[in-house]
């Protein structure tokens, strides 16, 4: 009785903050702890790979990134191949044992060679191919479990699931790097990914009882089929999908302006690298706080009410503001500023509105063409832009000059999000036409 009496308490607390409607408050939930655990454990160890990224040297860390691109690039048929040939039930929680796996073996590994700059270059390259690609398969199967209109009403609150782990994650790095070293905190986030495969498993079930006995046993539980390269065709034959791809461009570049300002910036200004290590940490925290609350309150709202446009073009128009005043005035603090805003705005509003771009598509392009926007192009682009930032600092582009182009890179961006919000409600009006 009591059991039953809690989960109706938190239905409707549930139908409160994000119109999640009873019938939906398990998968619901289930979703949200396994992206809780995923992010969770990526953010765990995300403050050493940006601890790595500060002793290994920004020009390092710009070549890493030729390296990141061509593993990327190099994910795509392989996890076509796999989505082709492979259950779902048995490669989603294979990915998360993977992870798992690989993690405590590169614990292990720093355990014993601590000082290896070659594992701290394997490491953030290993991790920067993979983060992408998580996230991408979660959003493939959330956007396969729920339909369009869930998507605008759940995915915000699902994303909360998300923040709340990237909150608890470099948290958790804080408070235990200084006892548990790189190697401790390495095994912290493997074991938060066991956790993931449990979520995975039961968000399955959920899923096996939410269609008829014939699909379970049918399409949706064999591979989907096709060309392992089948994400690039669908690609370039959609001139939405290519339009989400030039949005995840705009994306990566803007970040990656900010990201090398922030390198040198926290390079020169702390000098321990475990104090490194605590600041990344703590900026992480402070950004998922901000965003955990925004999407809880705030996302499914503005997207049913104020439409999908409105969460893309919410970060392009800030970013073109900070930009703007990071070139006049310059300085540690209005950086920190800025990549507060990016990141918050990214995952609060414009990741999740980012999904729900797919969400009337077919199956195969949400699993296939997503993955090749989500990883080589957004890896290409990190690669691409960072050489030529380097190229344009050696011609002498300063600080300044670098934050009035992003300025620009971000008004065009906004444009192309309003494209991509007009395209999706255009697509909306004619299937309800059609129906």
């Amino acid at each position: 009785m009591a059991t039953n009496q809690n989960a109706g308490m938190l239905s409707r607390l549930l139908n409160r903050l994000g119109q999640v409607e009873p019938s939906e408050t398990r998968a619901v939930m289930t979703a949200f702890l396994l992206f809780f655990f995923v992010l969770g454990g990526y953010f765990a160890v995300r403050p050493v790979r940006e601890t790595f990224a500060t002793v290994i040297g920004r020009e390092a860390v710009a070549n890493l990134w030729i390296i990141t691109s061509i593993g990327a690039v190099a994910i795509v048929p392989i996890y076509g191949a796999l989505v082709a040939w492979v259950r779902r039930a048995v490669l989603l929680p294979g990915i998360y044992a993977f992870v798992a796996v690989s993690l405590f073996t590169l614990a292990w590994y720093f355990h014993t060679n601590p000082d290896s700059e070659f594992a701290a270059k394997f490491f953030y390259v290993y991790i920067s191919v993979l983060n992408l690609m998580l996230v991408s398969v979660f959003w493939s199967f959330l956007l396969e479990l729920f339909d369009s209109g869930q998507s605008k009403r759940l995915f915000g609150v699902i994303a909360a699931g998300g923040t709340a782990g990237a909150l608890v994650g470099p948290l958790i790095t804080d408070l235990t790097v200084e006892s548990i070293g790189t190697a401790g905190v390495l095994a912290l986030g493997a074991a938060m990914f066991v956790a993931a495969i449990i979520c995975q498993r039961l968000l399955l079930k959920i899923w096996d009882n939410r269609v008829d006995a014939a699909a379970a046993t049918g399409t949706r539980a064999r591979g989907l089929g096709g060309n392992p390269f089948a994400g690039f065709v669908l690609l370039f034959k959609s001139r939405y999908l290519l339009g989400i791809a030039l949005f995840v461009v705009f994306v990566s570049t803007v970040n990656t302006i900010l990201y090398f300002e922030q390198l040198r910036l926290i390079a020169e200004r702390y000098a321990d690298s475990a104090d490194r290590t605590q600041v990344f940490a703590r900026l992480d925290y402070v950004i998922q706080t901000l965003t955990i609350l925004s999407q809880i309150f705030l996302t499914g709202r503005i997207a049913t009410k104020l439409g999908l446009g409105a969460l893309l073009m919410s970060v392009p128009v800030t970013m073109v503001l900070m930009f703007v005043v990071l070139g006049f005035t310059g300085g540690f603090w209005v950086l920190i500023v800025a990549m507060i805003s990016r990141r918050w705005g990214e995952y609060a509003f414009m990741r999740p509105g980012r999904e729900m771009l797919f969400a009337r598509l077919d199956t195969e392009t949400k699993y296939k063409a997503k993955n090749t926007i989500d990883v080589p192009v957004y890896r290409g682009t990190d690669m691409l832009v960072a050489q030529i930032k380097s190229a344009l600092e050696q011609a002498g582009l300063t600080a300044a000059g670098a934050a009035f182009l992003g300025a620009g890179v971000a008004a065009a961006w906004g444009v192309n999000a309003w494209w991509l919000g007009r395209e999706h409600n255009r697509q909306s009006q004619n299937i309800a036409v059609e129906r």
